[in-house]
């Protein structure tokens, strides 16, 4: 059996797979892929309706916000954040958690917005989620940053700050992993390619309050008003990548929802960090307090052995075990389509090279 550890883009739920599969060639009796369809034509209006209304349910997402199915990842994000929320002399705070977050700040003030990075956690290596106070926030800001799980790190809040300041946080690596209340946020983005569908689909979730506020022009892709007005449908979106995310949507729903996904996911990451924290062959650098449940992060005691390990868990079948490049060591990405026993499994070689390297 073959389990895929990759932070994304990452395994999708075999179920979902068989139905593209089935549906490849001839979607619902068309004759034709949906990846050949018109994005205008009956057959891909419901396809993406579809996927609005399950997303909307799995999320609890009222009327009163706007869904938009993007193309591009969640990086063309960075720039359209503060181009559509901040007017002229508005300021926004920014959380620097880890390398996303500061791209994403870094961005806005190329960009030349008011934008200030607070509570840079560089010298604890993005080990740590701070805890927020509102001395920490400057008065008056129109929102506040954060990127909610830091993929490279192992790291999320868990939980948000609530200082009555509109939040805008980017969930590419855990948004449908674990219930959110969206009424707490004014914006949410998210990179389709871990736990929603292929890469080259972001998704955004919107407060209706914050579009029609800017007053300079904005490029036309990446203005939120145009974007809601057509119902993502401006330009063509990336069909195939939507279609996948509305199978992935009826999985989650057929799964129990976000609710009974959050409990699944809990328990897998607690087994393996129960695993790591007993063990005095390997350790997870995060604190316990700020540990993701959708990327463990881990590393050998003795870091000579980092290659073999690698070489070994391929040959094992745990593929995408590898850190980031800017960390090194380790990396289980754990996310929904992951079962139990992918989990299971890499706990039993983990004791098994353990035991053929002490």
């Amino acid at each position: 059996m073959t389990y895929n550890f990759n932070a994304g883009p990452a395994m999708l739920p075999k179920e979902v797979m068989e139905i593209a599969k089935n549906e490849f060639l001839d979607y619902q009796n068309s004759g034709i892929s949906v990846m050949e369809m018109s994005h205008r034509g009956v057959h891909f209006d419901e396809v993406i309706k579809t996927a609005e209304s399950d997303l909307r349910k799995l999320l609890n997402i009222s009327d009163n916000y706007s869904v938009i199915f993007y193309s591009g990842g969640a990086t063309l994000q960075f720039s359209a954040v503060p181009m559509n929320l901040l007017l002229e002399n508005e300021k926004a705070d920014y959380v620097l958690t880890g390398v996303w977050a500061k791209k994403s700040f870094e961005e806005a003030k190329k960009l030349g917005y008011k934008v200030r990075g607070i509570l840079d956690q560089k010298e604890n290596n993005y080990t740590v989620i701070p805890e927020i106070k509102k001395s920490d926030i400057e008065e008056g800001i129109k929102y506040l940053y954060i990127t909610s799980n830091n993929t490279l790190y192992g790291s999320r809040y868990k939980n948000f700050p609530d200082h009555g300041i509109p939040l805008v946080a980017d969930m590419t690596s855990e948004l449908l992993s674990r219930e959110i209340n969206i009424n707490s946020f004014a914006c949410i983005f998210a990179g389709a390619q871990k736990n929603i569908g292929p890469s080259g689909l972001s998704i955004l979730i919107i407060k209706n309050s914050y579009l029609n506020k800017q007053t300079k022009p904005i490029p036309v892709l990446l203005d939120y008003s145009l974007m809601a007005k057509n119902k993502s449908l401006y330009n063509t979106p990336p069909t195939f990548s939507v279609y996948i995310a509305k199978l992935v949507f009826e999985w989650c729903l057929k799964k129990g929802g976000v609710g009974e996904l959050e409990k699944l996911n809990e328990e897998k990451a607690n087994l393996l960090y129960s695993f790591l924290d007993k063990s005095e062959f390997y350790f997870a650098p995060v604190e316990k307090n700020s540990r993701s449940s959708m990327n463990v992060v881990f590393l050998l005691k003795n870091n000579s052995l980092e290659k073999n390990f690698l070489e070994e868990a391929e040959l094992a079948g745990l593929h995408g075990l590898a850190g980031h490049r800017d960390v090194g060591g380790f990396r289980a990405s754990i996310y929904n389509a992951m079962p139990k026993e992918g989990i299971e499994s890499l706990i039993n070689f983990l004791e098994d090279f353990k035991k053929k390297n002490s």
